[in-house]
C-alpha cells in the first residue's frame, strides 16, 4: 500500500457513478451488467467488457458492435491480451474513436433526461397518465 499511495486508492466501497464521472477515468473494465453499462454510457466512458452470464453478453455485444463504445475481453483471458486492450483503449486509434462515440452517447442520454422535453421524461409521464391514472377511472 505504501508504494502506491500517491498513484491510487483502495476503498471497501465507493459510488461507481462518481468514479466514472471523474475526468481522470479513461476506460472501465466491466462485467457488462445493465446498471454498469448505463452508468458508463451516461458518463461518456468507453468499456472493456468481460461478460460472465445473464444479460451481460448481450450488453457487451451492443456496446461493441452497435454502439462502438466497448471491446470484449476473450473468455480465455490472458495477461497480454488485457494489456493490449487497455493500451488500445487508452492511447490507440480505436480507443480514441470509442471515447468520441461514448461522449456522443452521453450527450444523447443527457438530452433524453431533460425535464419536460426529454424522451425519458415524456415517456415516464405518459406511463403515469395513460396507464396508472387511467386505470383508476
Amino acid at each position: 500500500m505504501e508504494e502506491t499511495k500517491n498513484r491510487g486508492m483502495l476503498a471497501s466501497w465507493c459510488s461507481q457513478e462518481e468514479v466514472l464521472d471523474h475526468p481522470a477515468i479513461g476506460g472501465f473494465l466491466t462485467h457488462s451488467g445493465w446498471n454498469s453499462t448505463l452508468e458508463s454510457t451516461t458518463s461518456g466512458v468507453p468499456m472493456l467488457c468481460w461478460p460472465f452470464f445473464a444479460e451481460q453478453q448481450t450488453n457487451c455485444w451492443f456496446s461493441e458492435t452497435k454502439w462502438g463504445i466497448g471491446m470484449e475481453i476473450d473468455n480465455n483471458v490472458k495477461r497480454d491480451e488485457v494489456e493490449s486492450l487497455v493500451r488500445e483503449l487508452m492511447v490507440g486509434e480505436k480507443g480514441k474513436e470509442m471515447k468520441k462515440k461514448a461522449m456522443e452517447w452521453k450527450k444523447l442520454a443527457e438530452i433524453s433526461a431533460e425535464k419536460s422535453t426529454g424522451s425519458s421524461y415524456v415517456n415516464i409521464d405518459k406511463v403515469v397518465n395513460d396507464v396508472l391514472l387511467a386505470s383508476k377511472h
